[in-house]
């Protein structure tokens, strides 16, 4: 049975001028022709096409394709083999996006629970650095820590949680100020509450990840400013909060 370019362009959904130009160098040239020289398509016309259409989807440029699709190696069975592992390997990708997407998405729920009047009612003039929720999905997205995160705060929570932080960071500056090293019972106290303050936003915050993140507040000022605001802060204060850090999980492992 023949089909005409017109038939062969309803089924496939391509127009005319594709199929006109896919014969023109030679990716899909009809088998027959009509006595009044029409082109006429065959089944095996119709596979080929199909095949085309497939790997044209999937990105591939015409050139690629047509090296693909006359691979003398390949029968049909090999080539829906192939089409299959393509198709899984497109999900894996599409999958990943969707969830970088929904990260994305969880981080800027969480900095932008708030409106701007109640974040200033929360936090005063502290606000996050510019791109930082995107910089957050980068480091740490692909964490169980993240993909378990809690949902977004409501007002009510984050003034209990301002308060919290408030009150440890206050109660953390008299130890420093007292002369207490980073290993004493007090500090290392602090250390374990300022654990389960994390454990609290992140779903889970083991002794080691939580000397991950510590290590942050000696590195990197941004980070540090978020757990100490910039007035509070004294000098070496970041050593002195990973140290405690480390502290209490050897503590915790003897």
């Amino acid at each position: 049975m023949g089909y005409s370019v017109g038939k062969v362009a309803a089924l496939s959904g391509v127009t005319v001028r594709t199929l006109h130009h896919y014969d023109e160098i030679g990716l899909l040239s009809p088998s027959g022709r009509t006595a009044a020289g029409y082109r006429s398509y065959s089944d095996d016309d119709l596979e080929r096409l199909q095949r085309v259409l497939f790997y044209r989807e999937l990105g591939f440029g015409l050139e690629t394709i047509a090296k693909m699709i006359d691979d003398p190696g390949l029968d049909a069975l090999e080539h829906l083999r192939r089409q299959r592992a393509l198709l899984v390997e497109r999900i894996g990708e599409l999958t990943r996006m969707v969830e970088s997407v929904d990260r994305v998405i969880t981080a800027k729920e969480l900095g932008n629970a708030l409106t701007p009047e109640e974040h200033f009612e929360v936090f005063g003039g502290f606000r996050e650095p510019e791109g930082y929720a995107e910089e957050a999905v980068r480091r740490w997205g692909e964490t169980p820590q993240w993909r378990a995160g809690v949902a977004p705060l409501s007002k009510e929570e984050w003034i209990e949680a301002e308060k919290a932080r408030q009150d440890w960071v206050r109660r953390l500056l008299d130890v420093v100020d007292s002369g207490a090293p980073a290993d004493s019972a007090s500090a290392m106290d602090l250390a374990e509450e300022h654990r389960l303050l994390l454990a609290a936003f992140m779903g889970e915050c083991d002794f080691t990840t939580h000397r991950e993140l510590a290590g942050l507040y000696a590195t990197e000022p941004v980070q540090l400013g978020f757990l100490v605001r910039e007035p509070d802060q004294r000098p070496g204060l970041g050593e002195y909060i990973r140290d405690a850090v480390h502290a209490n999980a050897d503590r915790a492992a003897e």
